[in-house]
C-alpha cells in the first residue's frame, strides 16, 4: 500500500464531502465495518489455504473480493448502484446470517459484528473511493499487515476526540505498563470484562509474544484471551484488532458483564489474569444490582465491576485494575464492603496513583491502578505516586503519557523503599491492612499535594461535570437505599 502513513488523513478528506457522515464518531464507525470485512476476507484466504473444506459463512456475492474489490479502476460497482448494493444487499444479508452454539467462533463473529452496524455514507462515489483506499492494503504481506497495526492504533487513538466513544480507549502507555508488571505466562488465560477496543488484550499479547517458542506456544498464545464488550461499535473494533494480531478465533462477546449473578460463577468461569479499566461514572438500575450480594450492590459501575473481578479471579490469579479516586476514598456502605472483601480475601499488594491528565482529553478525573492477587488476605499495601514529568505541566492529546514515564515506578517495583517528595509528602509508602481498615477503608494515600492546573475546553468541562454528577448520583442512590432500609426496619420495630 502506498503512503500507508497517510491512511487516516485520506479517509478524513474523502468523508468530509459525504452528506451522511456527521462528525468523527460516525466517520470512524464507517471505517470500522469496512476494515473488518477487508481483514476478514484476507483471513479467509489463509483459512482456505490451510483447509480445503473451509466454507465461508458470508454468501459469495457479498464477500469483499466480489463486490468491494476492483480488478482495475472503474471495473466495480459505483455511485448509486454501489450504495444500493451496500444498503439493500450487503447489510441485510450480514445481519440475517444464521448462527448457533455449534457455529465456529471465527464465523459467528461476523453476525455479531454487524448486528448494530450502519452505513452512514450517502454518496456512492465517495463510498467507492473509501473502499479503494482500504482495498490497497495487502494483508497477505507480513510486513504490510504489521505496519497497518500502527495505523489501526492511530484510528483507535482518534476515539479520544470522537465524543463519547473516547470511553473505550485507555492510553497504551498504561495498558503496556500493566501488562509488563503482570508478566504474562504461556498457558495462562487473561480476561477483560469491559474490553472496549481491546487495548488490554493486545498489550497482553504483545507482552506474551516474546515468550512464544513452539507451535504449541503459538496455539496457547492465540487462545489466551477473553473479552466482553457491551457496546456494538467498540466490539467491532476489538474483533478486527484481534484478527490483525493473528487471533483467528477471538473469544470476544457482545454482552453485558453485569447481568449475571456473581454467586453462580464456577471455576470454569474464572481466569488466571484480569486486566481492565471498568467503566466509571455510570449508574446502574436495581435489576442489575440484584445480581450482586446485598452488601456489594452499588449503583456505581466501577464498584460492580470490582465485585465481578473478585468473583472471577482464579485461586492464585493476578489482577491489575484501573479505578477512579472515588473508589479509594468512598465511604458509603457498598464501597466499604467491597474494600473489606478485597483486603480480607485478596492480597492488595500495590496501588499506583496516576496523574489526573493521563486520560486527557477524554477526562481529567484522577485514576489509580490496583494490583492484587488471589493468594492470601492482605497483610500490607504499598502506595506509589506517578508524578507528571518535569518537562510539562500535564499530559494532553499532543503530549500523551508514554511508557517511559513509568520508568521510575518500574525501577522501584522490585526494590521497594519509602519515598518522600521535596515537600516531605509521601510519594511511596506501605500501610498495614489494619491501618487501612482503621481508617474506614480510606485508601486516599500518597496522593497529589498540589493539583496540576489543566485548562479544558468547554466540551471537556461539561463532560467532566457530567461524569462527576453521575458518580455523585450513584453515591446518593446508595445512601438513600440505606436510609430507606433503616426506615422500613424502624417501622417494623426491628431497630
Amino acid at each position: 500500500m502506498s503512503n500507508i502513513t497517510s491512511f487516516v488523513k485520506r479517509f478524513r478528506d474523502i468523508m468530509r464531502a459525504d452528506p451522511g457522515i456527521n462528525g468523527d464518531a460516525q466517520r470512524i464507525e464507517q471505517i470500522a465495518w469496512m476494515l473488518f470485512l477487508k481483514v476478514y476476507d484476507s483471513k479467509e484466504d489463509e483459512w482456505k489455504a490451510m483447509d480445503k473444506n473451509y466454507v465461508s459463512i458470508i454468501p459469495e456475492d457479498i464477500q469483499w473480493k466480489n463486490w468491494a474489490h476492483e480488478e482495475k479502476a472503474g471495473s466495480g460497482l459505483s455511485s448509486d448502484d454501489l450504495l444500493n448494493f451496500v444498503n439493500n444487499t450487503v447489510f441485510p444479508k450480514l445481519k440475517a446470517l444464521t448462527v448457533s452454539k455449534e457455529t465456529e467462533i471465527r464465523k459467528a463473529i461476523v453476525k455479531t459484528t454487524f448486528e448494530d452496524a450502519n452505513n452512514y455514507m450517502k454518496d456512492g462515489v465517495s463510498l467507492r473511493q473509501v473502499l479503494n483506499v482500504i482495498d490497497e492494503i495487502d494483508f497477505s504481506d507480513y510486513e504490510e499487515s504489521h505496519a497497518f497495526g500502527d495505523i489501526y492504533e492511530s484510528i483507535l487513538k482518534e476515539l479520544q476526540s470522537a465524543g463519547s466513544a473516547g470511553e473505550f480507549y485507555t492510553p497504551r502507555a498504561v495498558t503496556e505498563f500493566m501488562a509488563k508488571i503482570i508478566d504474562p505466562k504461556i498457558g495462562e488465560k487473561m480476561a477483560d470484562f469491559a474490553c472496549g477496543t481491546g487495548g488490554f488484550i493486545t498489550s497482553w499479547l504483545k507482552a506474551l509474544e516474546d515468550k512464544v517458542q513452539t507451535a504449541e506456544d503459538q496455539k496457547q498464545y492465540a487462545s489466551s484471551v477473553y473479552g466482553i464488550e457491551k457496546k456494538q461499535f467498540p466490539y467491532m473494533l476489538c474483533v478486527t484488532n484481534l484478527l490483525l494480531h493473528d487471533v483467528d478465533a477471538p473469544k470476544i462477546y457482545h454482552d453485558n458483564s453485569l447481568i449475571y449473578d456473581v454467586l453462580n460463577y464456577s471455576d470454569d468461569d474464572r481466569f488466571d489474569v484480569i486486566l481492565m479499566n471498568p467503566p466509571y461514572g455510570g449508574s446502574e438500575k436495581q435489576d442489575v444490582k440484584n445480581h450482586f450480594p446485598a452488601d456489594l450492590a452499588s449503583s456505581e459501575t466501577a464498584d460492580l465491576f470490582m465485585s465481578v473481578i473478585m468473583y472471577r479471579l482464579k485461586k492464585n490469579g493476578r489482577a491489575a485494575v484501573i479505578i477512579p479516586d472515588g473508589f479509594l476514598f468512598g465511604s458509603d456502605n457498598a464501597k466499604v464492603a467491597i474494600k473489606t472483601k478485597l483486603l480480607s480475601e485478596f492480597n492488595l499488594h500495590t496501588v499506583v496513583r496516576l496523574p489526573g491528565s493521563v486520560f486527557s482529553p477524554y477526562t481529567s478525573i484522577t485514576t489509580n491502578i490496583l494490583f492484587f492477587d488471589n493468594t492470601k488476605p492482605t497483610e500490607e499495601t504499598w502506595f506509589y505516586r506517578v508524578d507528571i514529568p518535569s518537562d510539562r505541566k500535564h499530559f494532553s492529546k499532543t503530549k500523551p503519557m508514554e511508557l517511559k514515564h513509568f520508568d521510575d515506578c518500574i525501577a522501584w517495583w522490585n526494590n521497594r523503599t519509602e519515598i518522600n517528595d521535596e515537600d516531605g509528602n509521601p510519594k511511596a509508602k506501605k500501610y498495614t491492612a489494619k491501618e487501612l481498615s482503621e481508617s474506614n477503608y480510606n485508601f486516599d494515600l500518597c496522593g497529589y499535594p498540589h493539583e496540576e492546573e489543566v485548562i479544558l475546553s468547554v466540551a471537556e468541562t461539561i463532560q467532566n461535570y457530567e461524569e462527576k454528577r453521575s458518580t455523585l448520583n450513584a453515591d446518593i442512590d446508595n445512601l438513600l437505599a440505606q436510609l430507606t432500609t433503616l426506615h422500613e426496619k424502624a417501622q417494623k420495630g426491628e431497630l
